[in-house]
């Protein structure tokens, strides 16, 4: 899913102060986002926020569901732009179908990833599916650094095989963790993974120090450390750990998102559904797609979907100003 709102806010990345620094285990708490119109679905989005924008090159971070689609209709996003960033999605329960201008036509469904890349400019459309009752899952982004922001359109789908662990599953979609690695091709490192957590039980991961980890609670009484973090909220912690522990208090499995990269240094500008690095270059995307109506060389067409593209919204009176990661503490 993307970002449909009507009137989007600039999306500040890396704007952390000095009062902002996390502690030991910072906790990110949610804000309720509505896509679409009246019967809009609603989503929990734990990125970006004031108190942290990315973790490692992870800059966008939405979890919705379990979703009715009987009561909210699903998810109906038409024909809409990306530029300089990767699309990640990942579903617990249902199924989306996807098309893009590149030519894909494919279906998310659960413990299956979809990674969309619209560097220079792609265009995509998601609908969840007649059969689809229950709706549940997260979409994520990633930044594209500098020297690969203009990538051409791709487009790929991978199925993890679980891997067992001592007190729970995980299956990788992204990255490298216990032993199983993604082929999916990324650039920048990169880690995600879903991990279920058995009942009472305490799962200690081995994780590389150089890079920030993010834990995204879908289900469960969880404690990251010995921080309790509630349903949707987002536990971030520093580079320099080399286990993560995480622990399932509650007497059901506990289901979690891991996100991991070594922090993301570049100042960018995201907005809308475009990332950037300056006010002119998010007008100029603006303006293609605008100008195209997702029908040109830029972002493409996307063939097959039945209806109108989605016009951006207005851009804001004031300039868009890139945010970077503050220098570390000396």
């Amino acid at each position: 899913m993307s970002n449909t709102e009507t009137r989007p806010a600039e999306m500040r990345c890396g704007g952390e102060t000095e009062a902002d620094r996390p502690a030991e285990v910072e906790v990110l708490t949610a804000r309720d986002v509505p896509l679409g119109g009246p019967r809009a679905m609603r989503v929990r989005r734990t990125l970006p926020q004031r108190a942290r924008s990315l973790v490692g090159a992870w800059c966008f971070a939405d979890h919705y569901g379990p979703d009715d689609v009987a009561g909210t209709g699903g998810m109906h996003v038409p024909p809409h732009p990306h530029t300089g960033l990767q699309t990640v999605s990942w579903l617990f329960s249902g199924e989306i179908e996807h098309r893009d201008s590149l030519g894909s036509h494919a279906y998310v469904r659960p413990g299956e990833l979809n990674l969309m890349t619209g560097g220079h400019g792609i265009a995509h459309s998601e609908v969840s599916t007649p059969d689809t009752t229950i709706l549940h899952g997260v979409q994520l982004w990633v930044a594209l650094p500098d020297q690969h922001r203009g990538t051409e359109r791709d487009f790929q789908h991978h199925v993890p095989h679980p891997v067992t662990l001592n007190g729970g599953e995980a299956r990788v979609f992204l990255g490298t963790l216990a032993g199983a690695t993604s082929p999916v091709r990324t650039f920048t490192p990169l880690l995600g993974a879903e991990l279920t957590v058995s009942p009472g039980a305490r799962l200690v991961l081995d994780v590389d120090p150089a890079f920030e980890h993010g834990v995204l609670v879908d289900t469960g009484d969880v404690l990251v450390e010995d921080t309790p973090v509630e349903r949707a909220a987002l536990a971030y912690t520093a580079p320099g750990r080399t286990c993560l522990t995480l622990t399932n208090r509650g007497t059901a499995p506990a289901r979690l998102i891991l996100l991991g990269g070594p922090p993301f240094d570049e100042e960018i500008i995201m907005w809308w559904n475009f990332i950037g690095r300056t006010h002119e270059e998010i007008v100029r995307a603006r303006g293609d797609w605008m100008t195209e109506t997702g029908t040109g060389d830029r972002f493409g067409e996307v063939r097959g979907y039945d209806g109108d593209p989605l016009p951006a919204p207005e851009l804001p009176n004031a300039p868009l100003r890139p945010r970077g990661r503050p220098a570390p503490r000396a």
